[in-house]
């Protein structure tokens, strides 16, 4: 019809519900995940949305491997390199990396437009250490 198609996002906001295995994380780290921003990275796909050049969400010691556990669209898991993957159309039913938390699917079609170098900021709709 003529009609142009949005741009992607300059910048993404993401909502972030806080998930049940955000306390494999350091306090730090969840501190900084709220305050500080990612990038999208060029090795993201239809799969996930990959973060990079933001804070490094490191794991707390002596935790072990997490079993592989049930994933749903817009989980925020974090491999070992520590840097997030938002959970798009295409990802795995399972995985066994840890997820700090879930961006709800409002905010997705937005999150699968986004560029490479994209900033993303992700917002915690409640506190990440409680």
């Amino acid at each position: 019809d003529g009609t142009p198609l949005p741009a992607p996002p300059a910048e993404l906001l993401l909502r972030l519900t806080p998930g049940a295995r955000r306390d494999w994380f350091e306090p730090a780290s969840l501190a900084a995940l709220a305050r500080l921003p990612y990038r999208v990275s060029p090795a993201s796909n239809r799969v996930g949305l990959r973060l990079t050049d933001g804070p490094v969400l490191r794991r707390r010691e002596g935790l072990g491997e997490l079993p592989s556990e049930g994933m749903v669209l817009g989980a925020v898991q974090v491999p070992p390199d520590g840097m997030p993957v938002v959970f798009l159309a295409d990802h795995p039913t399972t995985g066994g990396y840890p997820v700090v938390g879930v961006v709800p699917e409002a905010d997705l079609a937005a999150a699968a437009q986004a560029v490479p170098g994209t900033p993303v900021r992700l917002l915690p709709t409640a506190r990440l250490d409680g």
